[in-house]
């Protein structure tokens, strides 16, 4: 899975969403369950028969965001493996009566068939909790390498942009769509393999990893409205050195660069969507259609018509 795939996973994930509010399709249900937290939780399960996926040797079978979660489970036996991540507050995580381990915002660790395992907030407290499922062949491919080490707690980190992926593999879990279900389980591995690769980077490694991390929350925001001052918050840095770091990297000033993003990004949903331009402009942020059509034109060559057109 490279970046790039990754990349067009959410983005597409964000065109999904849009197209299910504009359907008046009732998203991402929330519920009440005050034995797990005094919060709404959202809870999403495999919709169709696994049959069905193209992709057969790794498939989400659920996924769930716990917010607030207060309960705790003692020897809790699962039939199936799940990764955790913890987004918020703390707790502990023990396997098989083993060493109690801490677990914090930005860690994650897994759930899996064969072993006894305690975990969740410590008494009194709580976490905000991500939960994946996932079943299939690929999983022992992971166990035979470094990328899944169980009874382990890693601590990979807490990003925004993390929050974007999941959210985006929810939307593609709930579709019910074959071909997005597919592409949930296309990004849980990248999503796994950006968290574990972070986690065992050198650290003369460590800057290089800090402009890719930068790159990607660009490229996974472009149907966000776009705030500098909010994205160089985000990565811990002036303005000024965000500007010079995409410059620098990219070869191209920082808004230059985010235009030419959303121009390539146009040119994909002309050839693949029959949305009317109009509406693609203001999915991507641009208010103004012919201010959109003179700046793709200019980047592309064609006004978006005759691009359409003529691909």
């Amino acid at each position: 899975m490279t970046n790039e795939m990754a990349t067009w996973n959410i983005r597409h994930a964000a065109l999904v969403y849009r197209v299910i509010l504009q359907k008046g399709m009732k998203s991402m249900t929330r519920f009440l369950d005050y034995m797990i937290s005094p919060q709404p939780i959202r809870i999403v399960d495999l919709k169709i028969d696994p049959s069905k996926l193209s992709i057969r040797s790794l498939t989400v079978t659920g996924m769930g965001h716990l917010p607030g979660r207060t309960l705790q489970r003692a020897q809790a036996v699962f039939d199936s493996w799940a990764l955790l991540y913890i987004a918020g507050g703390s707790g502990f995580y023990r396997v098989d009566r083993g060493p109690f381990q801490h677990v914090e915002k930005g860690c994650l660790f897994f759930v899996y068939p064969g072993s006894v395992i305690d975990f969740g907030p410590e008494e009194g407290g709580h976490w905000d909790e991500y939960y994946i499922r996932f079943e299939g062949s690929r999983v022992q491919e992971w166990l035979e390498s470094w990328l899944v080490q169980t009874d382990t707690v890693k601590r990979v980190g807490f990003e925004e942009a993390t929050i974007a992926r999941l959210d985006a593999m929810f939307l593609l879990l709930e579709s019910g769509s074959p071909t997005q279900i597919d592409q949930a389980a296309l990004q849980l591995e990248a999503l796994l393999f950006h968290w574990i690769a972070k986690f065992n980077l050198p650290q003369d490694q460590a800057p290089a990893t800090k402009v890719v991390d930068l790159l990607q929350d660009i490229a996974t925001s472009l149907y966000a409205p776009f705030n500098t001052e909010q994205l160089a918050n985000r990565h811990h840095m002036a303005v000024s050195t965000l500007r010079r770091l995409v410059s620098q990297h990219t070869g191209y000033p920082l808004h230059d660069y985010i235009h030419r993003l959303k121009m390539e990004e146009t040119k994909r949903l002309l050839l693949s969507t029959d949305l009317p331009i109009k509406e693609i402009a203001e999915t991507l942020g641009y208010a103004d259609e012919s201010y959109f059509s003179r700046l793709f034109k200019k980047y592309a060559g064609l006004a978006p018509k005759h691009y359409r057109a003529q691909s």
